[in-house]
């Protein structure tokens, strides 16, 4: 059941804070409950839903002026702010009504015309439909209990059976001009109700007061949740541990391959695998449901029309194989079939699913990178039980074929997408051990901003947790002993439970042992090969080993030293095992080249971190006779070398498509350890 979490005390602070004009105040609480409606998922996710609240305002003349506050594209009602609620003058809009048609470029012209902002984004495809309703509140959502109502195919006998005469029914029609006055004609016949119920699409609610227009959304809500005996939210998001999914790095490399160029990244997947997801998959009718669509207009964006069906038999190269291209066919199929009917000629869009049914395992998101796959995750996971629950009773029947293909192909549902370009590393996971420490978080933060999604490894949960704070909340981490047997495989096993796969292993962590040689113990020399090298070895053999699965190359970058080619006094346990991992990244190199895996290694000299520690550059220079800065300044461009610049070298060498076995000094100019 959904909770009431509107508080009035909260509800007064978001009032002043938002200023002492009584129509500021008011956008102030709309945002507030619009918030409350965005973090409950069984509400709505993903840009789905939107709100809007009627004020007035003076304009510039000093007129009264009749405002309509509506979400814009682009912004989540989870994350809402005033700017993402623009303000269009209302009266031009209401006079649309009387226009017998209206496409959808003249609607968005005219509605960017009347915005108060001229730098505001795009109002809502569905702003009409709330400027003609008459209430001073309105509130859209896409509500689990209310998916599964409206799909039902006695969707009209049911709501009356639920609600009586307090809602409205409104047929299928297609966001924009033609269903906002299908809805207030239908409304203004019964202007009593409390809502409106959109068939196959969702649910309005409204009301003199946000609180009121909110409660209703929960009231409503939790009416037709009774009704179909649904007394838990929808399990989202959960991921739990699990076995044999080393397929996935061969999904994600097959998708790439018969739906992208060689150059293009591979899929990020996400992963759900609670119990009901796993339950849904003993039902006999599971073929049927498979084929029938999306419960909402909005999903098909995320999800394309239908996901793609692994059995247990087919998680395999042959197996995943077929089923790729069966989908691939069956899309480009669909899209022949619906183009002709379509008024304007349409490019197809790629036809790689975007998101599976995975028999005994889960179900996937598949994305550009993880957020979008996460999305597609979260809709995934609503829309089995929108399916199970709605075909126990009575039947799950969304959109027909011409439907989906008008709303999966509307030029203003396609815009929320966004098309922009890129980052360059997009679509690339990335693991980095010692990512904790000094070098390896600054390299995760420079991948982070260009776009990879990234594991962190290192030893201290903490330290992670810490880390993990100053990346994205898609990236993830795994604390573990890398010099223990296993770790290597258990670090590339989470990469594929999380993201599906690896594209990037920067090989990083390390430390340094002293001592001269004569004196050195061999336990500690050997102690510091386990870290300095066999640990090198091991994450390398088992990312190569994923990397050869997905068949689509990848890269492995080392971060070796320049103790490997210049050695200095008493570090010898340090730079010998530095050494033979130089000798390890140029022998993969070989190695490798033939799977397009590049292996490439950095040396860096003099970088502030848990090697170079403040008591240790002490020490340094003040056994050379100089300051600090001096010592650390102590290069051909006398210049500190920071850790961040450690990781634009990483970055830099990631990007060279064309170089394999070859190391990049970061070091600010050192002759003699110049390579030769």
């Amino acid at each position: 059941m959904i909770k009431d979490l509107y508080k009035n005390k909260e509800a007064k602070k978001w009032r002043e804070n938002h200023g002492v004009l009584e129509c500021d105040q008011d956008l102030g609480e709309r945002v507030y409950t619009s918030r409350l409606i965005g973090w409950n998922p069984d509400l709505v996710m993903h840009g789905g839903g939107n709100t809007s609240v009627k004020v007035n305002r003076k304009n510039i003349f000093g007129e009264i002026e009749r405002v309509l506050h509506v979400k814009g594209s682009g912004w989540d009602l989870d994350t809402l702010q005033a700017p993402g609620l623009p303000g269009v003058r209302l009266d031009p809009l209401c006079k649309l009504r009387n226009l017998s048609k209206l496409s959808d470029e003249e609607m968005v012209n005219i509605q960017r015309n009347n915005l108060l902002d001229s730098t505001s984004p795009n109002p809502s495809v569905e702003t009409l439909l709330h400027a003609f309703l008459p209430h001073k509140f309105v509130d859209h959502t896409h509500a689990t209990p209310f998916l599964i109502l409206a799909n039902l195919p006695n969707a009209r006998e049911v709501c009356k059976e639920i609600f009586g005469e307090k809602l409205a029914i409104v047929p299928y029609i297609m966001p924009g001009f033609a269903l906002a006055k299908k809805a207030a004609e239908i409304y203004e016949k019964k202007p009593d109700v409390e809502g409106l119920l959109l068939l196959n699409h969702g649910h309005f609610a409204f009301g003199d007061t946000a609180k009121q227009s909110y409660q209703k959304i929960v009231e409503h809500t939790n009416q037709v949740a009774k009704y179909f005996k649904l007394k838990q939210p929808t399990s989202i998001g959960e991921r739990n541990k699990t076995k044999n999914i080393h397929f996935l790095p061969i999904l994600r490399g097959i998708i790439a391959n018969y739906n992208g160029s060689k150059e293009e990244p591979m899929p990020i997947f996400d992963l759900r695998n609670n119990k009901n997801v796993l339950n849904f998959f003993k039902r006999k009718d599971i073929n049927i449901l498979e084929k029938r669509g999306m419960a909402s207009p909005d999903h098909v964006l995320r999800t394309k029309g239908k996901p793609i069906y692994l059995s247990k038999s087919e998680l395999n190269f042959n197996g995943i194989s077929k089923k790729v291209i069966a989908f691939k066919n069956s899309y480009e199929k669909y899209f022949d079939r619906q183009v002709k009917k379509a008024i304007e000629p349409k490019t197809i869009l790629k036809a790689d699913p975007k998101h599976a049914w995975i028999e005994n395992l889960g179900i996937l998101g598949i994305g550009i990178n993880a957020k979008s796959a996460a999305a597609a995750a979260d809709l995934a996971e609503q829309n089995l039980r929108v399916r199970a629950v709605g075909e126990d009773f009575g039947g799950f029947y969304p959109l027909k074929e011409k439907d989906m293909f008008d709303c999966e192909y509307w030029s203003l549902e396609q815009a929320k997408l966004g098309k922009g370009i890129a980052p360059i590393f997009q679509g690339n996971v990335l693991v980095i051990t010692g990512g904790a420490g000094t070098i390896g978080l600054a390299t995760a933060k420079e991948f982070s901003k260009l776009g990879a999604n990234i594991l962190l490894v290192d030893q201290d949960p903490k330290a992670l947790e810490n880390a993990l704070k100053q990346l994205t909340k898609f990236d993830r981490s795994f604390a573990c002993d890398i010099t223990k047997n296993g770790s290597a495989e258990k670090v590339m096993h989470n990469a594929i439970l999380n993201f599906g796969g690896i594209d990037i292993l920067i090989s990083n962590a390390g430390n340094a042992t002293s001592g001269l040689m004569l004196e050195l113990d061999d336990k500690k020399l050997r102690k510091a090969f386990e870290l300095n090298f066999f640990a090198h070895k091991s994450f390398a053999v088992e990312a190569a080993k994923i990397m050869k699965l997905q068949k689509r190359g990848g890269q492995i970058l080392f971060n070796i030293s320049k103790q490997a080619i210049n050695p200095g006094s008493k570090m010898g346990a340090y730079g010998l095992p530095k050494a033979t991992t130089m000798f390890l990244m140029r022998q993969l190199a070989l190695e490798l080249g033939n799977d397009k895996i590049r292996v490439n290694g950095i040396n860096a000299d003099r970088v502030r971190s848990g090697l170079l520690t403040d008591n240790f550059i002490k020490e340094r220079s003040k056994s050379r006779g100089i300051s600090e800065q001096v010592y650390m300044e102590g290069n051909l461009l006398q210049q500190e070398v920071e850790a961040k610049h450690v990781g634009q070298g990483f970055t830099a060498l990631a990007q060279m498509k064309r170089t394999t076995g070859h190391i990049l000094t970061v070091d600010g100019g050192n002759t003699a350890a110049e390579l030769r």
